[in-house]
């Protein structure tokens, strides 16, 4: 016969995965200040390129563009599924950088958004080409940022922190723990 304990077992899992997602370390407030602004800083870039890319927004490509760009320049096909893949990843990776809301998944999104542009664009013209297409050194640079708040976190200027603390605080105790 199963007990309380073996019946709430996933639920339990549930909950620890949920707290590693919306984990926040306590850190000092300029660690804090500095994912801070590795946010702000990625969820810009990504904003800007990602709504380029879906909406045609700040004079970018669009859709349709992207699409004949990611076929025939970058190799991927079909270019609508790659053009469309590559601008939510960004745009709502962006969004969520911004409000600091999963950020960890969304920093391993563009770590590998990044490492795809630089496998099929700008691997092959060297780190520092300044012809079209551009050499590596941007990708490299955003790739490694964004790894930084997917290994880190959002810090305690986000909404993963206060989502955190919240499931900290309706977390029942454990058994062992003082727990009935």
């Amino acid at each position: 016969m199963a007990t309380t304990a073996t019946l709430s077992r996933p639920a339990t899992r549930g909950r620890d995965l949920l707290q590693l997602v919306f984990s926040v370390r306590s850190s000092p407030l300029p660690a804090d200040l500095g994912l801070l602004a590795a946010r702000i800083v990625l969820a810009w870039i990504f904003i800007y390129y990602g709504a380029g890319k879906l909406f045609g927004a700040f004079n970018g490509p669009g859709i349709h563009r992207t699409s004949l760009y990611m076929s025939n320049i970058a190799h991927l096909h079909p270019g609508g599924f790659f053009a469309v893949l590559g601008g939510l990843i960004e745009f709502g990776s962006g969004v969520a950088l911004a409000l600091g809301l999963l950020a960890r998944l969304a920093g391993l999104a563009l770590v590998g958004d990044m490492v795809m542009a630089m496998i099929t664009v700008t691997w092959a013209t060297g780190i520092n080409n300044t012809t079209n297409p551009p050499g590596y050194q941007l990708n490299l640079a955003l790739a490694v940022l964004a790894l930084v708040v997917a290994l880190l976190g959002a810090g305690r200027f986000s909404l993963d922190a206060v989502l955190g603390q919240r499931l900290a605080a309706g977390r029942p105790p454990r058994e062992g723990a003082g727990g009935v």
